[in-house]
């Protein structure tokens, strides 16, 4: 949410909030927690954390790059790669010292955001300023090799890969399009205008339903993968930044920003069954979430309140907010490894 419109927005909201509201975690034990550490990327702060869940402590905290993003993990576990948003790099950190050990440089005004560290061991880009994609293969080669592939559209900003590799479908904030992009096959890109200020996206696991939020109109549209149609379109909470399905492929959730809630989305059926309260109306402005993220199991999801510095931990079933967890200023990409 890093265009001109939304910049103002975010700054007049943090402007306008006071203290965040007092913290009542529900009593947690560490028996209780997965043996895994949450990675945060914080972009008022220029930093990456790491989190150890079984405590709910932060272990590490090292500089970044200049206002990081969105987080994506290797498949072998041993790495992350963050997007710097506020420069030209996707850079790769060693998961258990957080040290740098590679810096890809995409180009000139890349301003790269959404990315996505794929199972085949390429990771992809979207590079906002360059209206396009990138996909880095080899990335921790001497000399990854850099294909790049034009989106046409303005504001590519976040992004899901295909479980192939074939194909890569971009949000598009200032076009208010959704595009696919062939990766390998020689085809022009598709879009799709769909609602106002399109931005979160997920890939339905079997690859044959796309499901994008539109913040400014506070819908989710289904479409089809290939044809990109829009099959379904369901309406949600106020400002839904982002959408993330559950790993067992029942629901989503869309992250509301205004509402300081989360939108439960039954996939087949297409339609909100509930509500789950995080922060609320009340003090959303306080919070300000914005990037989501399902624990493996589906049984907890993790939701970045980047005004407060805090990430709040939820109980799926009960929609409880467990307990609320400190990393960096700005907290936003997030990312679970062992």
């Amino acid at each position: 949410m890093n265009l001109s419109g939304a910049l103002a927005m975010s700054a007049a909201l943090l402007l306008a909030a006071g203290c965040a509201p007092e913290n009542r975690p529900v009593s947690t034990s560490a028996a209780d927690q997965p043996a895994r550490s949450l990675f945060v990327a914080a972009k008022r702060g220029n930093t990456l954390s790491k989190i150890d869940l079984a405590t709910g402590e932060e272990v590490q905290r090292k500089p970044s790059c200049t206002n990081p993003h969105e987080l994506a993990t290797s498949p072998d576990g041993r790495h992350v790669a963050l997007a710097c948003y506020g420069g030209t790099s996707v850079d790769i950190f060693a998961v258990d010292t957080l040290d740098k050990v590679a810096s890809i440089d995409l180009g000139e005004n890349a301003r790269p955001h959404g990315i996505v560290w794929h199972e085949n061991g390429d990771i992809y880009a979207t590079a906002e300023g360059r209206r396009s994609i990138f996909r880095i293969a080899r990335p921790l080669a001497a000399e990854p090799q850099l294909l790049e592939f034009s989106t046409a559209k303005d504001g590519s900003h976040m992004l899901a890969v295909a479980p192939d590799g074939n194909t890569a479908w971009t949000t598009d904030l200032g076009s208010r399009t959704v595009t696919r992009v062939a990766l390998k096959a020689r085809m022009a890109p598709l879009s799709m205008t769909v609602g106002e200020e399109p931005e979160g996206i997920a890939l339905a696991p079997d690859g044959r339903t796309l499901w994008v939020s539109a913040r400014g109109s506070n819908e989710v549209f289904a479409l089809d993968s290939d044809t990109m149609e829009v099959r379904e379109t369901v309406e949600t909470g106020r400002f839904p930044l982002r959408i993330a399905i559950r790993p067992q492929g029942d629901v989503a959730v869309t992250s509301d920003l205004m509402d300081g809630s989360l939108s439960v989305i039954d996939l087949a059926e297409a339609e909100v069954i509930r509500t789950i309260p995080v922060s609320g109306p009340e003090t959303a402005q306080d919070r300000f979430q914005v990037t989501i993220l399902w624990s493996d199991d589906g049984r907890r999801i993790y939701v970045a309140e980047t005004a407060s510095d805090t990430i709040a931990e939820v109980d799926y079933a009960s929609g409880t907010v467990l307990r609320r967890l400190t990393a960096g200023e700005g907290g936003d990409g997030l990312a679970i490894l062992p």
